[in-house]
């Protein structure tokens, strides 16, 4: 039986975006699906994705009422994923920050790996275009600082851009994750490793976003610098492991 990949894409007033990124994530590879996971977006994004899912049926829509965080959502799609047998499960932003052009990169990578990570420092080396420099440096020092805290041997901890295979996903207790933000794909990483799985970190090229509105706050940084901490203390318990 082929290979089944899903490339999970929260949303959030994505419209600007999400039919040309539909598009764009299906031409990379026959094997790749799309999961939708809207958050009760107002401007009409559910039902973009709703009128394009009934016409081709590699795109699937999963609807929630309200917005109710990143994390959250990443987790409602692992847990769809798991229950349809995906072989391989992808995490992907819906404003083109992720370029589409890296999957094939992915899948090449996963088949020697347990979770590939798209990396925007890998070896120090920065691949980010347009940031203003407060933001870049926030951002890197941000991966220095989790890095530091949980002892993540990996260059990009807070990067979004990902793909597991089904087997992590099933091994890591999904209800126990307790982050939402950046702090989410932290989580995530930290528990894949405790897991013994081998990660790997391919390099990409990270654009800012040129539509919509970035969905930065300062509740997510907050979450961020106490959860590492958080992670590490519960890994010292035996809680994570």
């Amino acid at each position: 039986m082929p290979e089944r990949a899903l490339v999970i894409i929260p949303t959030y007033n994505e419209r600007e975006n999400i039919a040309r990124m539909i598009d764009t994530v299906l031409a990379q590879d026959p094997r790749l699906e799309i999961l939708v996971v809207d958050d009760g977006s107002p401007d009409g994004t559910g039902e973009i994705v709703e009128g394009i899912g009934q016409l081709n049926a590699r795109v699937h829509l999963h609807r929630r009422a309200r917005k109710l965080g990143l994390g959250t959502a990443y987790i409602a799609g692992f847990k769809w994923a798991l229950a349809r047998d995906y072989d391989y499960v992808f995490e992907m932003d819906a404003d083109f920050s992720h370029d589409p052009a890296h999957l094939p990169e992915f899948l090449r990578a996963i088949e020697s790996a347990d979770l590939v990570l798209g990396s925007r420092y890998r070896e120090g080396k920065v691949t980010v275009v347009n940031w203003p420099i407060d933001r870049l440096l926030l951002s890197y020092y941000a991966n220095v600082y989790a890095r530091f805290a949980t002892r993540l041997p990996i260059w990009d901890t807070t990067g979004g851009f990902k793909c597991f295979r089904r087997e992590v996903l099933k091994a890591i207790d999904l209800d126990a994750v307790r982050s939402n933000g950046y702090a989410f794909q932290v989580e995530m990483s930290f528990r894949a490793w405790k897991k013994g799985f081998r990660i790997v970190e391919i390099p990409i090229v990270f654009v800012d976003r040129t539509e919509g509105e970035s969905k930065m706050s300062k509740s997510i940084v907050r979450e961020a610098i106490w959860m590492v901490w958080r992670l590490r203390l519960a890994a010292l318990r035996g809680e994570i492991r």
